[in-house]
């Protein structure tokens, strides 16, 4: 029996453009592929042991043409928008008083700092559910298998009384050793609200 609904946030509920953002960032930094020192630099500040300024300051040392602001806009570039009827469905849900309803997201404070100020429902999103984990506020990311385990333990849960939506395949795959119910959701052909039209068969 699903107790508990635990969700990713971007493409799930903030559209992203994974794709775009990478091509950027490729062509500002005259890059073929990102370096393992950028990727390295990028794991650190996203499970938050980086901060913002040491991050900004990384790549002003590789890439000292680009003002912070510059920096900030090529980082931020992925995050587009967020649409209300989603808001509306965890709304529904938090009203609805069915299940715990967690969220889930590999965010750091770059991106979070961008929502909270373009995404005009932030609080109000935030506070439809009973835990909010954000990977840089609690230095676990995702697809490691001890966020998932720290998720269960700070919130009395077995695997199997949880679904999991995500839309990265590394990360619904580390749930699913662990034992947890998973929605691999597709951003260009799914959406969340149809959680239970989709998969029924779960609940």
């Amino acid at each position: 029996m699903i107790k508990a609904l635990v969700f990713d946030f971007g493409n799930v509920f903030i559209n992203l453009d994974i794709e775009g953002a990478q091509k950027l960032a490729l062509e500002k930094f005259s890059m073929e592929n990102l370096s393992e020192d950028i990727l390295a630099f990028n794991s650190l500040y996203e499970q938050g042991l980086m901060s913002t300024e040491e991050f900004l300051a990384s790549y002003q040392e590789n890439f000292p043409q680009y003002s912070n602001e510059d920096l900030k806009y090529i980082w931020n570039f992925m995050l587009k928008d967020f649409p209300k009827h989603r808001l509306d469905f965890i709304k529904k849900l938090k009203d609805d008083g069915q299940f715990q309803l967690i969220l889930l997201s590999n965010t750091n404070d770059l991106h979070i700092s961008w929502i909270k100020e373009n995404v005009s429902f932030f609080n109000e999103f935030k506070d439809c559910f009973d835990a909010f984990y954000l990977s840089h506020e609690i230095n676990l990311v995702k697809p490691n298998p001890n966020i998932f385990e720290f998720v269960l333990k700070e919130n009395q849960l077995e695997p199997n009384q949880c679904l999991f939506i995500d839309d990265n395949q590394s990360n619904i795959e580390s749930a699913n050793n662990l034992g947890f119910n998973t929605w691999h959701i597709n951003p260009k052909t799914d959406d969340v609200t149809t959680l239970f039209e989709t998969q029924k068969h779960l609940f």
